[in-house]
């Protein structure tokens, strides 16, 4: 069994802009549970553990989304989080994308996806990249810390825009260390 999602990677130049981002968070908010930047990607599908056939019919899944998709630009906005502001789940880096070539990238790999049977994550699509997960509730200090690094503009300053070029099915490896991320099959987009 495979632990498996179908992802876009990023360059080192967005992984170096969110480094910076995560070292500044991670200083003023350091109990939080922060990435490695290394392993940051933009996950389109996560599909859990998978057997041999199973990963076949997502690759064969990703490999027809990835021909239907020219390659495009996004770039990276600002931080935000989902949750609550008293308790907060994840930290995420906001996308721009103002083509909405990735929402249909999203929509076309889950409608072929659902089709040969895997269960699809019915929530409305949203584009981020997870910066920090929260365990446990905010104290009052550390809800105010978060939401002056939210409204900081240095922080909220975009990266420079980045061409995707095509997608991955990636297999994840769970360990005490945190999760080792590394791509199965890398599918150029147009092919």
């Amino acid at each position: 069994m495979t632990r498996t999602f179908i992802a876009l990677e990023l360059n080192e130049a967005l992984q170096r802009h969110l480094s910076k981002v995560i070292r500044e968070m991670a200083s003023a908010l350091p109990d939080l549970r922060w990435v490695n930047p290394t392993g940051i990607h933009l996950t389109l599908a996560f599909l859990g553990e998978l057997d041999n056939t199973q990963l076949e019919q997502a690759t064969a899944a990703a490999a027809v989304a990835a021909r239907q998709t020219q390659p495009f630009s996004y770039r990276l906005t600002k931080p935000g989080f989902f949750g609550s502001p008293r308790s907060p789940r994840v930290i995420w880096m906001g996308i721009e994308e103002p083509v909405g070539k990735l929402t249909r990238l999203h929509r076309v790999l889950n409608q072929d996806l659902e089709q040969r049977g895997f269960e699809i994550d019915k929530r409305p699509f949203s584009p981020h990249l997870t910066l920090a997960r929260v365990k446990a509730p905010l104290t009052p200090d550390e809800q105010q810390t978060l939401q002056r690094l939210l409204a900081d503009a240095h922080l909220s300053k975009p990266s420079p825009p980045y061409t995707v070029n095509g997608l991955a099915v990636m297999k994840s490896e769970l360990s005490r260390s945190g999760a080792k991320y590394s791509a199965i099959r890398e599918m150029p987009f147009g092919k």
